[in-house]
C-alpha cells in the first residue's frame, strides 16, 4: 500500500509540474534572397528552405522552448524591416551590419555565415577592376545595380564616390536592367549570385567578375520590442550551434 501511495505521489507531482514554455519568435522568408531563403517542394507542396530555415530548425533543436513561426511566408525585405521596428516581427535571418540597421535593430552576437560580392557584368563586356577605385574611375559608366532594401546599398553608398542605382526590388530586375544597358555592374553576395543568374537564364548573357569587392559577415537581427528572454536564448542556441561548427556545416550546402 505504501508503494503504491509512493507511485500514485510521484505521479500526481510529474502532472503538477508546470510545462517548459515555448516562446514564439516571429519571422518571414525573405523574398529574392537565394540561399537564405529558396523556394521548394516538400511532401508535392510549395515550401520555402534555405540555409535560415535550416539554422531555425536546428535553433529549435538545440534549444526546444523555441519555436519559429512564419518562416514559411514570405514578404518583401523592406515590410520585414517595418514589421521589426512596429513589433510584428521579431526575427529577420541573414543581414549585414549597417548604420542604418544598428540604428533600429539589435544584432545577435554570432556571425551565422559569410559571403563575397562580387559584380555580375553583360557576356561581351571586357571591363576589368580589382577594387572600387577602379570603379569611381569610370564615372557615369559605372553604375552598380543593387536591391532596395538590401544591406550592400548602404555599405556602397558609406564608399563614396559610386554611381548606384539601388531602385530594383528583386536580382531579376537588376538582370534584365543590366542587359538593358541600364547599368554597367550588379552588385550581389556570393553564394547566391549564380543561382540568380541561372533563375533568370542569363547564363550566356552575364558572367560574374572574379574579383571579390567585399567580405561580410551575415547576422540574426531583433526587434527592440521582441521578448528578453527569447532574444537571450536564441543568442544562446546560435552560440551553441556555433562553437560546434554546425553553422559552418550548414552553409557548405549552399555554397554557389
Amino acid at each position: 500500500m505504501n508503494i503504491m501511495r509512493s507511485l500514485v505521489g510521484a505521479l500526481l507531482l510529474l502532472l503538477l509540474q508546470p510545462a517548459v514554455a515555448v516562446g514564439e519568435i516571429r519571422t518571414a522568408a525573405q523574398e529574392s534572397s537565394e540561399p537564405k531563403f529558396v523556394p521548394i517542394v516538400k511532401d508535392g507542396k510549395a515550401a520555402v528552405g534555405g540555409i535560415c530555415v535550416d539554422i531555425m530548425r536546428a535553433v529549435e533543436r538545440v534549444d526546444p522552448s523555441i519555436r519559429f513561426v512564419g518562416d514559411q511566408s514570405w514578404q518583401p525585405r523592406l515590410r520585414l524591416e517595418a514589421g521589426a521596428v512596429a513589433g510584428s516581427i521579431d526575427v529577420i535571418c541573414g543581414s549585414l551590419r549597417s548604420r542604418d540597421r544598428l540604428a533600429r535593430f539589435d544584432f545577435i552576437e554570432t556571425p551565422i555565415f559569410s559571403v563575397d560580392y562580387m559584380l555580375a557584368v553583360r557576356a561581351d563586356d571586357p571591363v576589368r577592376v580589382e577594387n572600387w577605385d577602379d570603379v569611381r574611375k569610370l564615372g557615369n559608366d559605372g553604375v552598380i545595380l543593387a536591391i532596395q532594401g538590401f544591406g550592400v546599398v548602404d555599405i556602397l553608398q558609406q564608399a563614396g564616390g559610386l554611381k548606384i542605382d539601388a531602385s530594383a526590388n528583386s536580382a531579376k530586375s537588376n538582370l534584365d536592367k543590366l542587359f538593358a544597358r541600364r547599368g554597367r555592374f550588379f552588385c550581389h553576395r556570393s553564394p547566391g549570385m549564380m543561382s540568380e543568374i541561372r533563375h533568370a537564364g542569363m547564363t550566356e548573357k552575364v558572367k560574374v567578375l572574379p574579383t571579390v569587392m567585399l567580405k561580410e559577415n551575415f547576422y540574426m537581427i531583433t526587434s527592440r520590442k521582441m521578448a528578453p528572454d527569447d532574444a537571450r536564448k536564441l543568442s544562446a542556441a546560435l552560440a551553441l550551434l556555433s562553437s560546434k561548427g554546425e553553422l559552418g556545416a550548414m552553409f557548405q550546402k549552399y555554397r554557389d
